[in-house]
This record gives C-alpha cells, sequence and structure tokens, in this order.
C-alpha cells in the first residue's frame, strides 16, 4: 500500500490500542500484525483490485488471500474504509478464478514468473500463473470471502454478474471434479520430491466414485495421497450451501447444481469419510479415495480438521468432531508435536518437530474457553524468537529455530484470534 494508507494503518493500531489483550507481549503483537496484510502484502491494481502477497514469497494464494484479510471484515464498521478495499480483493481472487480455475496461486502482474518454469499440465500455463496446483479450497477461497462480506454488509451489489459467472465456473470444475477419471487436468514436476507431484503420470492415485469432488493437492500444497480431501470437500458444502438462499430467480439453475453437489458430498461424507479412527472412536478421516483407504492424520494448514468449526462447516460440539479433534491433537496424529516451548500441529510442508503458530491459532479459535483462547495467543506471542513474526513452522523445543520469516497468512490468523478473544469479552460485558 502507499502513504494514502497510512490513516487506515493507524486506524488499525489505534483499534487494538483501545481493545488490549491480557497479556502484554501478546498485545504488542495484536497491534503490530494488525495492519500486517494491509500495509505490507496488498496493493492496489490498475483495474482498481487490491492483489494480496502472501508474504516472504511474491505470489497470490487465493486461500492465504482470503484467511489474511478476514479479519478486517468483522471491523468494517469499525474502519468503513476497509470495506472497498476487501470488495476489491474479492474482485481480484474472482478475476484469477476465471483466468484459470486449476491455478493455486498467481502473479501480481503476467510476468510469467513460475515456482517451477518445468511444470507440465494439461494446458499452457498462463504468465500470470505462479503454480497450477489444482486444490478445492483455492475455488472455496472467494466463496468464503463473498459470504463473509455480505453478512457483515447485507450489501447484495457484492454479489453481481461477474461474482455469479464466476461462480457457475467453479461449479462446472466441482461437478467435472466429482468424476475425475473424465477430467483432462495432469500435473507432473519431474525431479522433486514424491508429495509435490501428482503420482500416476500426473492424474493422481486412482480413486472411485463417491459424490465427494477430487483434489490434486492439500492446502499445504503437497499432494493427496487419497483423491478426496475430506475437510476440503466440508469446505465446499459449507460455502456452496451458504449461498444457496442468495442466488438470484435468474440464476435458479446455478442454485439446483450447488444443491445437488450440496447433496452429494453430503453423502459422501456420511458414506466414506466418517470411519472408526486409530483411537477407536467414531470420527472424521482426513482423505479417503473410495477404494477403501484412508488417511487418519491432519495438517496444520487450512481447511483441516481441526478448522471444520471455524469455517461453519460442524458445529464445535458435534461428538463426531470432538472424537476428531481429541485424535487429532494427540500424538496418534503423525504432525501433532509436543514440545518444551509449543504443542500443536504441523505439516508436511516443513521439518518433523515443527508446530505452525496458524495451527496454535486455530486450537484457540476452536475453543469453548476464553481461558485457552488467551493461552494461545501467549503462546504464540512467546515463540517468536524476538522477530514479534507469526513464523510459518516453529521447532516445538527451540523457537529460535523456524520457516518463513515473514508468512502474513499466520499473522492475520493470529489477529483472527485476538479479535475471536476481543468479541468473547464483548459478550460477557454485555450480559
Amino acid at each position: 500500500m502507499t502513504e494514502d494508507s497510512r490513516p487506515l494503518a493507524a486506524a488499525l493500531t489505534a483499534f487494538a490500542d483501545e481493545h488490549p489483550l491480557p497479556d502484554a507481549p501478546a498485545q504488542q503483537m495484536f497491534r503490530t500484525l494488525l495492519p500486517d496484510a494491509l500495509m505490507k502484502a496488498t496493493s492496489r491494481q490498475a483495474d482498481g483490485t487490491y492483489f494480496v502477497a502472501t508474504g516472504d514469497i511474491p505470489a497470490m494464494w487465493l486461500r492465504d488471500a482470503t484467511f489474511q484479510v478476514l479479519p478486517y471484515v468483522q471491523l468494517i464498521k469499525d474502519v468503513p474504509d476497509l470495506k472497498p478495499i476487501l470488495e476489491g480483493v474479492l474482485r481480484r481472487e474472482l478475476a484469477f478464478v476465471q483466468l484459470d480455475p486449476y491455478a493455486n496461486a498467481f502473479n501480481q502482474t503476467a510476468n510469467a514468473a513460475h515456482w517451477r518454469d518445468d511444470d507440465e499440465t494439461n494446458i499452457s500455463v498462463s504468465p500470470q500463473v505462479w503454480e497450477r496446483k489444482f486444490e478445492i479450497d483455492t475455488l472455496c477461497a472467494p466463496l468464503l470471502l463473498a459470504l463473509r462480506l455480505h453478512t457483515e454488509t447485507g450489501d447484495a451489489a457484492l454479489l453481481d454478474a461477474t461474482f455469479w459467472e464466476t461462480f457457475a465456473v467453479i461449479l462446472d470444475i466441482f461437478e467435472r471434479e466429482q468424476h475425475h477419471e473424465q477430467s483432462p487436468y495432469f500435473f507432473r514436476r519431474r525431479d522433486t520430491a514424491a508429495n509435490d507431484t501428482l503420482p500416476n503420470n500426473g492424474y493422481g492415485t486412482p480413486v472411485a466414485y463417491t459424490g465427494l469432488i477430487w483434489d490434486g493437492f492439500r492446502p499445504s500444497d503437497n499432494r493427496c495421497e487419497y483423491g478426496y480431501h475430506i475437510p476440503a470437500n466440508l469446505f465446499a458444502k459449507t460455502v456452496l450451501k451458504g449461498l444457496l438462499p442468495l442466488i438470484p430467480a435468474n440464476h435458479q439453475s446455478l442454485a439446483a447444481r450447488a444443491q445437488t453437489l450440496v447433496t452429494a458430498i453430503e453423502r459422501g461424507i456420511a458414506k466414506y469419510a466418517i470411519q472408526t479412527l486409530p483411537s477407536g472412536d467414531q470420527g472424521l478421516a482426513y482423505e479417503v479415495d473410495g477404494l477403501g483407504r484412508t488417511r487418519f492424520m491432519d495438517d496444520a494448514n487450512v481447511p483441516s480438521l481441526l478448522s471444520l468449526p471455524f469455517l461453519g462447516a460442524i458445529a464445535a460440539d458435534d461428538p463426531i468432531y470432538l472424537a476428531t479433534k481429541t485424535f487429532i491433537l494427540s500424538r496418534q496424529n503423525p504432525y501433532y508435536y509436543q514440545g518444551e516451548a509449543l504443542a500443536g500441529i504441523g505439516s508436511e510442508h516443513t521439518p518433523p518437530e515443527y508446530v505452525w503458530p496458524i495451527a496454535v491459532a486455530m486450537a484457540g479459535l476452536v475453543a469453548e474457553s476464553k481461558t485457552e483462547k488467551a493461552a494461545k495467543l501467549a503462546t504464540i506471542a512467546a515463540t517468536t524468537a524476538g522477530t514479534g513474526q507469526c513464523h510459518e513452522g516453529v521447532h516445538k523445543d527451540d523457537p529460535a529455530q523456524f520457516t518463513r520469516t515473514w508468512f502474513s497468512w499466520a499473522n492475520m490468523t493470529y489477529c483472527q484470534l485476538a479479535l475471536d478473544y476481543l468479541s468473547d469479552q464483548k459478550e460477557e460485558v454485555a450480559l
């Protein structure tokens, strides 16, 4: 952003000053980070839209971007100048979906910068695409942002012709990938780790029809071991269901298609995703293939099993969710780590023993206890190695060992938790 945005950043800092957290380091971090995505990651484009870089990588992941700006949505009433910026972020996301709905990350301009120049896929990669890994959550992200903006502002003008045109594109992809064997999409990356490319000549491991949507890559950008990623499917079901009552009369064919998808996903979840966990309880698998193979785990990246109540996909007190949560926040989850400094979920994307602050913050966001929320804020603030930044992954015993010096998504998830804590506090005062 430019100097013109400094009053906006000052308004956000003032908001943080007026709403202090109980832990002094946590409050200082909240004060510093609340303007982070706006001032450091967001830039206005010539067409009036806003590009949101993920942090120290100069590309825009639609999933990351939505979660980077989501905390600002609930601040629109306090800082009204946020509204046009958030609408501009949404319009940029919609434009990128229309450019390539199978891509996960995009460049600010058509500069032909790519994560890898030699990736092989079914079409020529656009010079404005950074990476072309298909991830369901990429297409869910703008829908979630639109829903949250509409809920907060009541402004139906957001859901214009361009929005519904893009929604139709998303439905096309979701419907096609329910039958992945009929999809032209493939992704091959040579000379890389097995989790960074798709097997089976780029088409992924075999799957059977389940009604669920096939997914190439997890929110971590690592490949799905089995093709039906359960958190992403529940994310898709939730945003589609949320938009159903908002679809205008002249687009009722979209409503019928969206409802059919919602029903198919719900049936697929009931039949294939709810299984007996290694703990012996009934809970949710992380991935399935419809052929009998299942992956029990969770990853820090959102959508995750842990994050489902935050996304509105399941109630926090649902017995299936509670059993799942108990399992994934235990050592039975291969990516759960507990050490001297941190305990929480990590990712295949980072070294073993590294806990992600995003997952620590998410554990706070789905917690029922205000005390637990405050504890998560204090823990994150105490494990930045003096940087005042939420890193990607942090070693469970030594916070000085971390990945990513600037990871805006993590910073803003911390702010999301701070706002959630303050919202609970406000409700207590109101009572």
